[in-house]
C-alpha cells in the first residue's frame, strides 16, 4: 500500500477511533526505537510472519530518515543457508536487552514457546509491544498493545500499514513553552559547570 492510498484509507477513516489508536501505538513504537538509538525485533507466529510490516518499515526508516525503525524480522523457521535477513531465529530473542523493542505481531495470540521467549526478553529489559490478539497474556505482558480482534472493523494487515505510515511521520514539535525534563537538567548542568565571569 503507498502513500497515497494510506491517505485515502486515513480519510475513509476520519472519525473513527482507528486513526489515534494507530498513530499512538506508532508513537509508542518510534520513541521507543528513537530513545534507545535502535534495536527493533519484530517477530509473529509460525503461521503469521509479518513479512509486510517488515517491509514497510524498512522503507519508511528510510524514507523518514530514522534509521532505528528498520526491524530485524525474527523467524521461527531461519535456516542458516538463508540469506542473511532471513536468518535470524528465534534465539535472537532470547539475547535481547534492555534498550531494544520487540513488536509481537500475532492474529490469534503466540504459542507458549515464543510467549516464553517474550517474558524473558522483557525480564531482561527489552520493551515488548504487541499488535493483533484482542486479549491473552501477551497483551498483558506488553507494555503497549494495539488490538485488532476478528470482530474489528478493520482486519491486521490494514492496521499494519496505518502503524507503519504513522511510524514514518515526522513528530510535531514540542510547545516551545515547555521544554523536556533533559532539556532542562543539560542547560541547568551547563551553568553549573561553566567557568565563572572575568572581573575587570
Amino acid at each position: 500500500m503507498d502513500a497515497v492510498r494510506v491517505a485515502l484509507l486515513r480519510e475513509v477513516l476520519a472519525g473513527t477511533e482507528w486513526l489515534g489508536a494507530t498513530r499512538r501505538f506508532a508513537g509508542t513504537l518510534r520513541g521507543s526505537v528513537v530513545a534507545h538509538g535502535g534495536g527493533l525485533l519484530l517477530v509473529g507466529t509460525p503461521e503469521y510472519e509479518p513479512w509486510h510490516l517488515a517491509a514497510h518499515l524498512v522503507d519508511e526508516a528510510a524514507w523518514s530518515g530514522t534509521p532505528e525503525l528498520a526491524p530485524t524480522l525474527v523467524r521461527h523457521g531461519a535456516r542458516p543457508s538463508d540469506p542473511a535477513h532471513l536468518a535470524v531465529g528465534l534465539g535472537r530473542i532470547e539475547a535481547a536487552r534492555r534498550g531494544e523493542t520487540l513488536l509481537v505481531v500475532s492474529p490469534q495470540g503466540p504459542g507458549d514457546t515464543l510467549l516464553e521467549r517474550v517474558h524473558d526478553a522483557r525480564r531482561a529489559g527489552a520493551t515488548v509491544l504487541a499488535l493483533g490478539a484482542a486479549e491473552g497474556d501477551l497483551t498483558t505482558m506488553a507494555h503497549d498493545a494495539l488490538a485488532v480482534g476478528a470482530e474489528s472493523e478493520l482486519d491486521l494487515d490494514t492496521v499494519q500499514h496505518l502503524v507503519s505510515a504513522a511510524a514514518g511521520e515526522n513528530p510535531l514539535p514540542s510547545p516551545r513553552g515547555r521544554r523536556r525534563l533533559r532539556d532542562r537538567l543539560s542547560r541547568l548542568a551547563d551553568r553549573l559547570t561553566a567557568p565563572p565571569p572575568p572581573r575587570w
